[in-house]
């Protein structure tokens, strides 16, 4: 098990999680977690669409980078550190124009200072989306 203190994470505090900043914006919810990854989904709509009525690159990013970032903040003691986007890449494979979009990220690596994380974007047929790693950096909550 990945998570801090051995447990999963408290879904019904990831549920009310995401209202706030860029990823309420969004719309982006909390689906599930389990002993190795963390899934959230969007939905594809004029919100992130880019001018062609697809879904826009950057919105696969921030859910990409939500995912990973969320996840890795479960695997530190949140009392003292905090985990922080250093390096973000994304291979954008198929388009999507509407339904949802689902993130689940998944640790390759968690270390002291620095954790990577793999994000997998599917569409609701299971799909490949897009495919993301997320380099993090845990820092002393006191620098944050």
């Amino acid at each position: 098990m990945i998570w801090f203190g051995g447990q999963l994470p408290d879904e019904a505090y990831l549920r009310d999680s995401f209202g706030r900043g860029m990823p309420g914006f969004l719309d982006v919810e909390f689906v599930s977690v389990d002993e190795g990854a963390l899934t959230i989904r969007m939905p594809v709509n004029e919100k992130v669409h880019q001018p062609f009525g697809r879904l826009h690159g950057g919105a696969s990013v921030v859910l990409a980078e939500t995912a990973g970032s969320v996840a890795a903040a479960f695997c530190v003691d949140p009392s003292q550190f905090a985990c922080v986007g250093m390096e973000i890449n994304a291979n954008h494979i198929r388009p999507v124009r509407d339904g949802f979009v689902y993130a689940r990220a998944s640790a390759e690596a968690i270390g002291r200072t620095t954790h990577v994380w793999s994000i997998r974007i599917t569409d609701e047929a299971e799909r490949l989306v897009c495919v993301s790693r997320l380099t993090v950096a845990v820092i002393p909550i006191d620098r944050k």
